[in-house]
């Protein structure tokens, strides 16, 4: 048993809900970033302002008796699956034959795992990374055994896990979407709370709305739960943070009070309760549906990726004819949902805990 674990440890196989529940969740994310995420917004900059570049066919692909095109902005949202599982590779430290060899495993994962695509990939690039990395370096022909072991594993893994995988996360969206729809006000409270701390825990909000593919009102509250903790943190320690610590947080991320949440939790309650408001008046007052890529669900105001997916969500119901136009009733909601009332509630229940002394001056000082 000695043996096989200084074994585990000369390969860097870690056992860890950290290595495997963050790094690897985390990661996850930054694939999905680089690749879905990004390939949306250039196909919507390219849409919205008539860009030339962005909205031109840059590669045809014949499958059997169609084509297939892809813009600058579709080939990169198509790179997903290869994408998060490079970056889990690399989250884990793998040699570098095991992580190239990952970009044809974690296409297929994603591919055969259809709606539940993601999530598929993410459990079968765990798995072929740590199988990859127990041959790395064993034998004198290592160009070809670690590809070969890496590729061999992970793709025969997702032929048996990838399609059930993919439709459990698949349904388990479904149910949650089903039931926003059914209770927008309980569900509205419960999915804006849950995703908005996740947001701020060091797992990804994104990796998990990407996962079970949240969108419509599910998707709207998810993204009402990042949006009040993320300006809801930048405001409430704005006396201590100032201008950098309100950029860092508004269009960062909340995570960056972890540590100050470690040593005195109350801190969480300003945010939290702001993001149980702000849920179910996203759901039932404003309908604010994210119809854009799921992964936007989970962003918040990083970049303003969440409310660039509301967007997008609109420009596709309005192609669909889903929907007739964008209303001014529409952006209102956007504004007072993402913006406005995390703001304004967060800073109000902060400045009550202040003053029974739950939050302390300093409480939300970061190291910037």
């Amino acid at each position: 048993m000695k043996k096989v674990k200084e074994f585990l440890r000369r390969k860097n196989i870690i056992f860890s809900g950290k290595r495997y529940g963050i790094d690897a969740l985390g990661a996850m994310a930054q694939g999905l970033f680089c690749t879905l995420l990004v390939g949306t917004i250039l196909n919507t900059i390219g849409q919205q302002f008539g860009i030339e570049f962005l909205n031109r066919i840059i590669v045809t692909l014949k499958a059997g008796d169609s084509m297939i095109t892809y813009t600058v902005g579709g080939l990169a949202s198509a790179m997903v699956g290869p994408g998060i599982a490079v970056a889990i590779g690399f989250a884990l430290g793998c040699p570098n034959l095991v992580l190239f060899s990952l970009i044809p495993v974690g296409f297929a994962a994603n591919a055969i795992g259809g709606a539940g695509g993601p999530l598929a990939v993410y459990f079968v690039a765990i798995i072929a990374s740590e199988f990859g990395k127990l041959v790395s370096k064993e034998t004198k022909i290592d160009i070809l055994v670690t590809p070969i072991v890496t590729i061999l594993v992970g793709i025969g893994l997702s032929c048996l896990i990838a399609a059930p995988i993919g439709k459990a996360a698949s349904a388990v969206g479904t149910a949650v979407m089903w039931a926003t729809e059914l209770q927008p006000f309980f569900m509205g409270i419960l999915v804006s709370v849950i995703i908005g701390i996740a947001l701020t825990l060091p797992i990804s909000s994104a990796a998990i709305c990407a996962a079970f593919g949240l969108t419509g009102l599910a998707g709207g509250a998810a993204v009402a739960g990042c949006c009040a903790h993320m300006i809801g943190f930048a405001v409430m320690s704005f006396r201590e943070n100032r201008w950098g610590g309100l950029v860092a947080q508004g269009i960062g991320t909340s995570m960056l009070q972890m540590p100050n949440l470690v040593k005195n939790p109350r801190c969480w309650i300003p945010p939290v309760l702001a993001s149980a408001i702000t849920g179910p008046i996203a759901t039932c007052l404003f309908k604010l549906q994210m119809n854009g890529a799921p992964v936007s669900s989970g962003m918040g105001t990083c970049g303003l990726v969440g409310q660039i997916g509301v967007y997008t969500g609109w420009v596709n119901d309005i192609a669909s004819g889903a929907k007739a136009a964008i209303t001014a009733m529409d952006w209102v909601g956007m504004v007072l949902i993402c913006f406005v009332l995390p703001a304004v509630l967060s800073l109000i229940f902060c400045e009550i805990l202040r003053k029974w002394n739950w939050i302390k001056e300093g409480d939300l000082k970061l190291d910037l």
